[in-house]
């Protein structure tokens, strides 16, 4: 559907800069400020009608920002009105060369950006509160475990310390901090598996990705969050590039022959475990296992080897969910006596 309207807002902590502009007025801008609150989306909107323009004539667009954008977006969802929400990186590439920056300027060029990429933008709708309260409790999750890293490495330290002096009490207090958090993530990792058990459409395809080998619950819970329960991805290779797992080709010309390679523009922290499920992956699944060793033995590097095997598992979700039943391997590994 064609807009004719476009606003660019740059999302703050406490404020929303507006800049508005049509299609026959690019260099024209209507500019306002408002609260980054329920009150403030009220007034924006009204804003809109004032100006005898009809908020369904618009398309809103934003940076994504995380807590400070997720309200806005479900205020406008609820209007059910169109708003796109774009990487800041992309956004700032698709402009080109740009001098200075405030928040009115980052609302006009979001807007031209808008109006520019009409065509290409897509309604962002905000995942359901079950999904939103599993991605809290695995931020929360995370946070857990890189405090447990940081005490772990501390108690080594304190340990090689104490072997002039007795056990003292932060030794000892470490030891029990340590206990505690391990505890606290024990909680989140049952809570996290009650609201995917409350949730029929979760559990469905939570159980199908669990199927496959070397996926367990924290990757599992991930794929549905950043999947939008797989909404949000239309195949394995889309997720692939969006998790920095996908190889890419680096050569132009007849001078440049560089190494095919993947893109340092991921989602570092799915990268991390899908790296970590292909290492599980790799010697308890007989087929990557003997997929594995083929290409070393190919003389192929281990990394690039990992990171073919991460695209595969991602692969292997992606279709057990696209067919609904769980995965079957039909690898049967040949055993070869030979008599001399």
């Amino acid at each position: 559907m064609e807009k004719k309207w476009f606003i660019g807002i740059d999302v703050s902590k406490d404020t929303l800069d507006v800049a508005m502009h049509g299609t026959t007025q690019r260099e024209k801008f209507i500019e306002k400020k408002f609260d980054n609150d329920l009150r403030g989306y009220g007034f924006l909107l009204s804003w809109i009608n004032k100006k005898n323009i009809s908020v369904q004539d618009c398309l809103f667009c934003l940076e994504h920002t995380g807590v400070y954008s997720i309200t806005l977006v479900a205020f406008l969802n609820e209007q059910d009105l169109f708003v796109c929400v774009e990487p800041a990186l992309q956004i700032k590439r698709s402009i080109g060369m740009t001098r200075g920056k405030t928040d009115k300027i980052d609302a006009r060029r979001i807007a031209i950006y808008a109006m520019d990429n009409q065509h290409k933008l897509n309604n962002y709708k905000v995942p359901g509160k079950s999904i939103l309260k599993i991605k809290q409790l695995l931020t929360y999750r995370d946070q857990l475990v890189k405090t447990i890293t940081s005490f772990k490495i501390s108690l080594k330290s304190h340990e090689r310390f104490q072997l002039t002096t007795e056990p003292d009490f932060v030794t000892l207090d470490i030891q029990h901090q340590v206990e505690d958090l391990n505890a606290r993530i024990e909680r989140i990792n049952k809570q996290i598996e009650d609201i995917i058990e409350q949730d029929g459409s979760l559990k469905n395809n939570y159980d199908l990705v669990r199927s496959v080998k070397g996926i367990g619950l924290v990757i599992g819970a991930f794929m549905i969050v950043t999947t939008f329960n797989f909404e949000r991805f239309e195949n394995g290779r889309k997720y692939a590039c969006y998790a920095g797992v996908a190889p890419f080709e680096h050569s132009s010309g007849t001078s440049i022959r560089g190494k095919t390679s993947v893109s340092h523009l991921a989602n570092k922290r799915i990268k991390t475990l899908l790296y970590n499920a292909a290492n599980s992956a790799a010697q308890w699944d007989p087929e990557l296992k003997n997929y594995y060793q083929r290409k070393r033995n190919e003389g192929k590097d281990h990394q690039l080897v990992m990171n073919a095997i991460c695209c595969k598992l991602v692969n292997r979700m992606f279709a057990v969910v696209k067919r609904q039943s769980p995965f079957i391997s039909t690898y049967k590994e040949k055993v070869i006596k030979c008599i001399v």
